[in-house]
């Protein structure tokens, strides 16, 4: 299908793709360079495929090209002017952020097999949790989808997102909190939106204020 919804911000623009098609029909009218063409032969998965080309035609979509996209050695996409990005895909969807302020951007699908592996992101964050709160699946992706947000915008080796990222209590109506950063000589607080889409979650991280 068509762009699936755009997100306006103050400073941001988020395009969201619902993935329908197949890779075939995603790659029309898609031009793409070398390093990407080799990319995408090389993967084997149909979801895979589909998940790379429907960034592309968000890219498309918000005025951008292929070419215009590149990554650093740590894997981070960078566009070629002064706007900041940060991609997602999750099975059915896939979704981009283009900001003028560092940012990092993470759609999840909600699971609950997600209950299996809180104790691996989660710290002080599960004593404020409940397993028998109706939400606790949708908290638990938040937090997830929140320090992988983080992760992609300080993006440095040895972050724990369970040791480094904790976030402040929250409910789903607040539709925001604050995590804050704590790595080597770095301590940071950073705001954290999100939003349900289907049976997924959104969620968003940009810079805060620095701490002392």
């Amino acid at each position: 299908m068509p762009l699936f919804k755009t997100i306006k911000l103050s400073s941001s623009t988020i395009f969201i793709w619902k993935i329908t098609e197949s890779a075939i029909a995603l790659a029309q009218d898609i031009v793409l360079n070398e390093n990407s063409l080799e990319r995408l032969q090389n993967m084997k998965s149909e979801a895979h495929k589909c998940g790379f080309l429907s960034i592309r035609q968000l890219l498309k979509t918000a005025g951008y090209s292929d070419a215009n996209l590149y990554y650093d050695e740590f894997g981070k996409p960078h566009l070629d002017d002064e706007k900041y990005i940060s991609i997602t895909h999750s099975f059915a969807f896939s979704a981009i952020i283009i900001s003028d302020q560092k940012v990092g951007i993470d759609i999840e699908k909600q699971r609950e097999k997600i209950k299996l592996i809180a104790n691996r992101f989660c710290d002080f964050e599960l004593e404020s949790l409940q397993q028998t709160d109706s939400n606790y699946v949708k908290k638990l992706t938040v937090i997830w989808g929140a320090k992988e947000s983080i992760f992609k915008i300080k993006n440095e080796r040895g972050i724990s997102f369970k040791n480094h990222i904790q976030l402040r209590p929250f409910e789903m109506e607040d539709t925001k909190t604050v995590a804050t950063f704590n790595f080597n000589s770095t301590r940071q607080q950073l705001d954290i939106h999100f939003s349900e889409i289907e049976n997924y979650m959104l969620v968003y991280a940009f810079n805060s204020a620095q701490l002392k």
